[in-house]
């Protein structure tokens, strides 16, 4: 497993952008298929995108299609969710997640390593 520490979250308004950040620790993080998950007051964690192991390939569920953009930086030990034109129901704890072989595996059960979340909220 990895160590996942998330960051950037925060109150911002209804348009604006924010850059998540999901830094990654422990042997052969550059491996590991890395994803954002958010979840709303209420809600069931919910699938973002996910990010291959080399970076080159991202897949998008329903709520990142779009507006989001999942990058990372190996050499960092580091993935990044650029979120644009936010609106209110964006607002969520967003959670970085990783594994060794969940490609394009969009429930939370298929990852093993987690982040403790960061807080969105857009106001509106």
């Amino acid at each position: 497993q990895v160590q996942l520490v998330e960051s950037g979250g925060g109150l911002v308004q209804t348009g604006d952008s924010l850059r998540l950040s999901c830094a990654a620790s422990g042997r052969t993080v550059s491996r590991y298929i890395m994803a954002w998950f958010r979840q709303a007051p209420g809600k069931d964690r919910e699938f973002v995108g996910c990010i291959s192991w080399n970076g080159v390939t991202t897949i998008y569920g329903n709520s990142g299609e779009g507006r989001f953009a999942i990058s990372r930086d190996n050499a960092k030990n580091t993935m990044y969710l650029q979120m644009n034109s936010l609106k209110p129901e964006d607002t969520a704890v967003y959670y970085c997640a990783a594994d060794l072989v969940a490609w394009g595996a969009q429930s939370p059960n298929d990852y093993n390593s987690w982040g403790q979340g960061t807080q969105v909220i857009v106001s509106s």
